[in-house]
């Protein structure tokens, strides 16, 4: 499914690929890449497993029999893809009721791919292969924290978020489900974002706990159908971050 959506969405990189807008106000942008990267994962599942459900962020709902939803983001960080930048990813994920057993986080103009689940933690690129383990860092004041945009949420949740990251040693913005995968291969700590669906995060939930991080939402439950998402590398950071984020 991977291997499909990488040739759908370079077909239409760097391209001046046209965008749409789906929201009435804002900007929430949609291309044919997105679209035909979909397209392209959907119809491998109609191959191979046509019985389990599909939940698309482009194509909706499927339902299925076996228990099992695939959950497919075929280009989160749209924004970044329409500027071209390499920031982006295709999100892969298949769940059961409980969340996800296994995702992926391919990154196809770089060539990179995380995966984690059902006894795999590794990534693929440029360099070779690796294992992914995360960083064993413990404190605030030595870490390094990203969102993907300054506001981060609502009033409340941005100042939720600035809370954790005045304490932390480097704060970055930007990467979408990048930052996600830097976290699994041990290169930041934290990772902090508002207002998620399940398919922005359920196949990074798999990835970071396959490489031994932590994602909750942000009182310490579940996450994988969508909401307000804690990444954590260590216990120690997610607890430290978590009281801040439950006060605030």
């Amino acid at each position: 499914m991977a291997d499909a959506a990488r040739v759908e969405t370079l077909r239409h990189f760097r391209v001046g690929v046209a965008s749409d807008n789906k929201l009435a106000e804002g900007f929430d942008p949609v291309t044919e890449g997105d679209r035909a990267a979909e397209r392209a994962m959907r119809a491998v599942l109609a191959e191979r497993r046509p019985e389990d459900a599909i939940l698309g962020e482009e194509y909706g709902a499927q339902p299925g029999i076996t228990g099992l939803t695939w959950v497919l983001d075929p280009i989160d960080g749209t924004r970044a893809y329409i500027s071209g930048t390499p920031t982006w990813g295709v999100l892969i994920s298949v769940n059961s009721e409980e969340g996800p057993i296994m995702g992926l986080i391919d990154q196809p103009y770089i060539g990179e791919r995380f995966e984690g689940g059902a006894g795999l933690a590794a990534m693929t690129g440029p360099l070779g292969t690796a294992p992914l383990k995360v960083k064993a860092t413990r404190d605030l004041a030595d870490a390094t924290i990203f969102t993907t945009f300054p506001e981060v949420g609502s009033t409340a949740e941005g100042a939720a978020f600035h809370a954790v990251a005045s304490r932390c040693k480097l704060t970055r913005y930007g990467m979408d489900c990048y930052a996600y995968a830097l976290l699994a291969a041990g290169q930041v700590d934290l990772v902090i974002e508002a207002g998620l669906s399940s398919y922005d995060i359920s196949a990074p939930i798999a990835v970071i706990e396959a490489a031994g991080g932590i994602v909750t939402d942000w009182q310490g439950g579940k996450v994988h159908e969508g909401g307000n998402a804690l990444a954590a590398a260590t216990p120690e950071l997610h607890a430290a971050a978590m009281e801040i984020l439950s006060d605030a």
